[in-house]
């Protein structure tokens, strides 16, 4: 049975809203504000008194909103401009956004002509981040964000809020990344939809609420932590914006698999970087910036000495997963894109993998049962025989 604290980070992660009205009740006249997946630096904004939520798709049907954006648009954009179309937003009181994603702007704009009241800031992070200019026009535009921020709360944002903040999300976020490195070990009894939700309330929650009830579950589940077992060890990979379906994550373990770890944004990929709390605070969040793509690469970013298909590499090696499941929302263009450097690494390197192409409406799990379980067979016939 769940504790009370993992059932409110469940809650949290799975009724976003429920969360945000609590947090408006307890913070009379605060702002919120939402912000886009995947390198936002909610520190500044959280410095500022508000609460920067980043904006999570919902298991809602697109209905309104198909005929605002392409179809050819990834599901969770897709539903971003229906809950514009239909007033799911409504508990935003501005969108902030640090990645260019055509897709994603394009959901944003939706929110912007159908509620022009409503404050809409693009401040486009640097993507090459291997030019010798790149880290100062990283610094220059976290500037523009933090005036901005300041502008639309009217409030300074202070030094000494600026590193506070940052103390709280590294906190969470060390205890989050401990969580995924203790499965990495097999040391842990989280199952992958459980972590999922652990980390997707962390990007909806204030760290000051999610860290103290993620102390709370973990003291709970210290005395519970499992050896390692025999069934497959799968790494899953993908998903740069959102979480996968959790009726997913529950397949792959009911085919006899386990996950041991991730390159996920509901995962490893959002908790796997700190901010330097050393550093002056807006330099440490240019360095934050800089170092989340040397500690897992993304594919919307260039930097010449680092490379995704490396790093799932090493991860396998370090976690020792026996296959690989890729989860690829469709019509993702950067991990499209970069979906091939990925399998012939795998290839390469004798390592079976599988591709599922996802989509906000679902898709049909009995066909995904029967291809994981294919995949957990082949794994299981590669093992060496012993006597």
């Amino acid at each position: 049975m769940a504790s009370s604290a993992l059932e409110e980070l469940r809650g949290a992660a799975r009724d976003h809203r429920s969360y945000i009205a609590r947090w408006r009740a307890e913070h009379p006249g605060a702002l919120v504000l939402g912000v886009m997946p995947m390198n936002y630096p909610r520190e500044l904004a959280h410095a500022a008194g508000v609460l920067p939520v980043i904006v999570p798709d919902d298991l809602e049907p697109v209905t309104e909103g198909r005929g605002l954006i392409p179809e050819f648009y990834c599901g969770y954009t897709r539903n971003l401009a229906d809950q514009a179309a239909t007033g799911r937003l409504g508990q935003y009181d501005a969108i902030l956004l640090a990645d260019h994603c055509i897709q994603l702007l394009g959901a944003t704009d939706v929110g912007r002509v159908l509620e022009p009241q409503r404050e809409v800031f693009l401040g486009m992070l640097a993507t090459s981040l291997s030019d010798s200019w790149a880290d100062a026009k990283v610094r220059e535009t976290l500037q523009q964000h933090r005036r901005e921020i300041e502008r639309i709360t009217g409030t300074t944002i202070q030094e000494e809020a600026l590193r506070s903040s940052i103390r709280a999300f590294n906190a969470d976020r060390a205890l989050l990344r401990g969580l995924l490195d203790a499965r990495a070990a097999g040391s842990t009894s989280y199952s992958p939809v459980e972590l999922v939700d652990l980390v997707a309330s962390a990007q909806v929650m204030d760290p000051l609420d999610h860290l103290p009830l993620l102390r709370e579950v973990i003291g709970e589940r210290s005395e519970q932590a499992s050896e390692r077992d025999d069934r497959v060890r799968v790494h899953i990979s993908g998903h740069l914006c959102h979480a996968p379906r959790r009726e997913l994550l529950e397949a792959i373990e009911e085919s006899g698999a386990t996950v041991v770890d991730d390159d996920i944004y509901t995962g490893r990929r959002y908790a796997q970087t700190d901010v330097d709390e050393s550093l002056p605070p807006l330099e440490a969040l240019g360095h934050w910036y800089a170092q989340r793509n040397v500690n897992l690469p993304c594919p919307t970013r260039v930097q010449q000495e680092v490379d995704w298909d490396g790093w799932l590499l090493e991860a396998i090696e370090r976690s020792g997963a026996e296959v690989v499941v890729h989860l690829m929302p469709k019509f993702c263009e950067p991990h499209m894109l970069y979906y091939p450097e990925l399998r012939k690494a795998l290839d390469a390197a004798g390592i079976p993998q599988l591709l599922i192409e996802t989509e906000h409406e679902g898709i049909p799990l009995e066909s995904f049962r029967t291809r994981i379980e294919a995949l957990v067979e082949r794994a299981l016939r590669m093992r060496p025989a012993y006597a």
